[in-house]
């Protein structure tokens, strides 16, 4: 009979300190979630897009440092264009006359 009563505790006690363990660190991870959703959220809302198009005589333009391009456009009514290095609209016709490009970043307040 001791021996059931014992093997009973040595099973219930670490159960019940278990599921303590469980809700403290549950209630850790919901404050931490929340301190963090705040940060990213007031982050978030001083994050703006900055934007500025660029052109230039030939195939090429470049964005300026810290941006990225976000569209190209192409004279002699060419439409195939792509973006090379992550920063160049490169327009793939022939004798093209002019390129534009959209480049943007995102700035903090």
């Amino acid at each position: 009979m001791k021996a059931a009563v014992f093997l009973l505790l040595t099973l219930l006690v670490p159960a019940y300190h278990t599921g303590a363990q469980c809700i403290t660190d549950n209630a850790v991870d919901l404050k931490v979630q929340a301190a963090i959703s705040s940060i990213v959220s007031s982050t978030l809302a001083k994050a703006k897009l900055l934007c500025q198009n660029v052109s230039a005589r030939g195939a090429l333009v470049s964005c300026p440092a810290g941006y990225k391009p976000t569209a190209c456009a192409c004279g002699m009514a060419c439409g195939s264009w792509d973006i090379r290095s992550d920063s160049t609209c490169h327009c793939q016709c022939g004798g093209i006359d002019w390129t534009a490009a959209r480049c943007c970043k995102i700035g903090l307040e």
